[in-house]
C-alpha cells in the first residue's frame, strides 16, 4: 500500500490519516466512544472534523492504537516548525493479544532495502499473519492471536 497521508481541518484542528497505518479498530468511529459524527466510513469524505468540538475530535484521535489518526492543532504549525528536534525516547508498548506500537520517529528498512520514515505511532505485527509486514493490518484478531 502506498505511503498516503489525508489531511482533514475544521480550521483549529487537523486531522491526519495515514490509511496504510490504520488496523481498523473502529475505534474511532464505532461504539459508546466512538465519535460518528467526526469519523464515519459510509460517507466520503470519512473524516468531517466540523461534526464535533475540537476537543471531542482530540480526545478521540488520542484512542487510535495505531497512530494512523494523528491531529495537530492549526495555530501552533508555525511553531512547531521552527522547533528544535526532539530529544525525547521511543516507548515500545507490547498490545495485549495485538501490535507493538511503536512511539517515536523511526525509519524502517524492508527485506528489499527501500526506507520509509514512520512518525508517531506505528503498528507493527507480532502475530506473523499480517499482509502488509512489517505492520499489523488487524489479522491477530480473526487468527485468535494471545500474547
Amino acid at each position: 500500500m502506498k505511503d498516503i497521508t489525508k489531511k482533514y481541518s475544521n480550521g483549529e484542528v487537523t486531522v491526519v490519516w495515514k490509511p496504510a497505518t490504520c488496523i481498523h479498530s473502529t475505534i474511532c468511529w464505532k461504539g459508546i466512544n466512538g465519535l460518528s459524527s467526526v469519523f464515519n466510513p459510509a460517507e466520503r469524505p470519512w473524516i468531517k472534523p466540523e461534526g464535533a468540538s475540537t476537543q471531542a475530535i482530540i480526545n478521540q484521535v488520542k484512542l487510535c492504537p495505531s497512530g494512523a489518526l494523528t491531529y495537530f492543532l492549526n495555530d501552533e504549525v508555525e511553531a512547531a516548525i521552527e522547533a528544535e528536534p526532539s530529544k525525547d525516547i521511543a516507548r515500545v508498548e507490547v498490545k495485549p493479544n495485538g501490535p507493538l506500537l511503536f512511539h517515536g520517529n523511526c525509519i524502517v528498512i524492508d527485506n528489499q532495502g527501500n526506507e520509509s520514515i514512520k512518525e508517531n505511532v506505528t503498528a507493527f505485527c507480532r502475530c506473523g499473519h499480517s499482509t502488509n509486514k512489517p505492520y499489523c493490518d488487524g489479522s491477530h484478531r480473526k487468527e485468535g492471536f494471545v500474547g
